[in-house]
């Protein structure tokens, strides 16, 4: 691919110089552009607000026009050749988020950013996408330190904060879970390994490292909540007048159980669980939360298939112990996430030894966490030894990481709790650009998570694959769309997430079509793409 090159007038704008060019030059225009505001100098533009991305694409210095942060969008002379906010942000770029393997200025962290070239001081704030984020402080340290290293900056004022609360997902989704960043499935499908005592501690880890954090029990049939932890408030309220939930709270975190209901246990069939689930789960006042932790009931019915449908989950952590058993179960459970499309992120061996008179040993033998790494390819597995004071404090209504902050279970959880952080935040990036619309090649790309192939495809050709009842018969199979029916030149209006596994594109006629990333792939595609050609 030839590189288009910068211009070398230095009055030229932005909108000029890609104006001049093809509609292929454009998109490599506009990168050019991005990556010349990294490197200290961009093209003076007032057409459009240009957010800063990663593309290693190069292009000519200006020395005479240079322009404030692409995160800020706005673009100023300087007599020296590179203004003070220009510098300030190429040094800030040096950072990278071992996360996205992108720089903090490409990743849009780096906010308010104020200069005082007079005075030698500089003031920005660092947004990270979560508060619980692990290496926030290394952050904060290091872009202290890279300012500082300016010649002319005596003062470094970093603020440290985090994205709003809110689903990446499409969709009418419940009012309750409208300002809920992540969604965590603990599960194992088989009872009595330990998946509450995972679900609690894991939910008071994250609460630990600064993250808005709410915990449902969705047992109705035996909920554990109410024993594992101790709130003043034992029964849940009603708003009567909004007709919604108010959580009970201990220790920061907010709970929802049937626990807490005062009714204890349910004796109720199947159907009817359902509904009690989906009325808890969507009608609470959950308020902002980074992370809801679900600790599901045993099993792979009703329950486990209504949350994992309704409830946008954003990934699963599976708990199981070393019995071939209790891998036989959870193997179900992985395959039902599988289906979903719900990453499953780690990998939590319970009871799996103990240590005595200076040995180490397997009650239950060895090889079922490993089992399903090795067979599902889950990335992160964590061992859980058999301590009693682990169970001890499920009992006592203390978490075990709230009890002894320190100890050898805690530290397991610390590690467990980075790792569904970091994978949360990969998962969001990936899905938020799976799918976009190119304007300037006037076709949509496709890059389905975890996969490394990248393609396009005509619109047009996605709008007449619609699958949905309105194009085709569901009787008959009968196609109901006409090729003809679809204008070639048409172009989505919005392309929006939905879960894990589609897309929702908004049309210009109004449809609203679902299109997963499975019928995505099949599709015929784009074979030539517009060639980038030199200005």
């Amino acid at each position: 691919m030839t590189l288009l090159q910068a211009p070398s007038s230095p009055t030229l704008t932005f909108h000029q110089y890609c104006t001049s060019q093809s509609k292929a030059g454009l998109y490599v225009a506009e990168k050019s552009f991005i990556q010349s505001t990294l490197s200290g100098s961009c093209f003076l533009s007032s057409q459009r607000q240009v957010k800063g991305l990663n593309f290693s694409y190069t292009c000519s210095r200006l020395s005479s026009v240079t322009a404030k942060a692409a995160s800020n969008g706005a673009c100023a002379p300087s007599v020296s050749g590179q203004t003070a906010d220009s510098e300030v942000l190429k040094a800030l770029s040096q950072i990278i988020d071992p996360d996205f393997g992108t720089d903090i200025v490409s990743c849009g962290f780096v906010k308010d950013l104020l200069v005082d070239e007079n005075l030698g001081e500089v003031s920005f704030q660092l947004e990270l996408t979560t508060p619980a984020c692990p290496i926030k402080d290394m952050f904060e340290q290091k872009a202290n330190e890279v300012v500082a290293e300016l010649p002319w900056v005596k003062k470094v004022n970093v603020t440290m904060s985090a994205q709003p609360a809110k689903p990446i997902y499409a969709g009418q989704l419940p009012a309750g879970l409208q300002t809920i960043s992540n969604i965590i499935a603990v599960s194992s499908c088989k009872g009595g390994v330990g998946k509450s005592t995972v679900a609690v501690n894991l939910a008071y880890t994250l609460a630990d490292m600064g993250a808005r954090v709410g915990i449902f029990d969705a047992d109705v049939y035996g909920p554990s909540l109410p024993t594992m932890v101790s709130p003043e408030n034992r029964i849940l309220e009603m708003n009567a007048e909004k007709r919604t939930i108010i959580p009970t709270e201990y220790m920061g975190v907010k709970l929802v159980s049937f626990g807490f209901a005062g009714q204890g246990r349910a004796i109720m069939r199947g159907p009817m669980v359902s509904g009690v689930i989906n009325q808890l789960l969507t009608t609470t006042e959950w308020g902002e939360l980074d992370y809801l932790v679900i600790d599901m009931p045993p099993g792979t019915g009703d329950i486990q298939l209504t949350l994992c449908q309704v409830v946008p989950l954003t990934a699963a952590v599976i708990v199981t112990t070393p019995q071939k058993l209790a891998f036989i179960d959870v193997a179900k459970g992985v395959r039902m996430f599988s289906k979903l499309k719900v990453p499953c992120v780690a990998v939590v061996e319970n009871m799996c030894h103990f240590d005595a008179d200076g040995k180490r040993y397997y009650p239950f033998g060895r090889g079922s966490g490993s089992q399903v790494v090795q067979q599902f390819g889950i990335p992160h597995l964590f061992d859980l030894p058999i301590q009693p004071a682990l169970s001890a404090s499920g009992d006592s209504g203390m978490p075990e990481v709230v009890a002894d902050p320190q100890g050898e279970v805690s530290r397991t959880f610390q590690e467990l709790g980075v790792c569904v952080v970091q994978q949360c935040a990969k998962i969001r990036q990936q899905v938020s650009t799976a799918v976009s619309y190119d304007r300037s090649f006037k076709a949509i790309k496709v890059k389905v998570p975890d996969s490394d192939e990248e393609f396009y495809l005509h619109p047009a050709t996605v709008r007449r694959n619609d699958r949905s009842a309105q194009s085709v018969d569901e009787w008959s199979g009968e196609q109901k769309l006409q090729y003809s029916d679809i204008p070639d030149d048409i172009e989505p209006e919005e392309i929006r997430p939905l879960g894990n596994y589609a897309v929702e594109i908004t049309w210009p006629d109004g449809f609203n079509q679902i299109a997963p990333y499975d019928q995505l792939q099949m599709m015929e595609r784009l074979v030539e793409v517009p060639q980038l050609t030199p200005a």
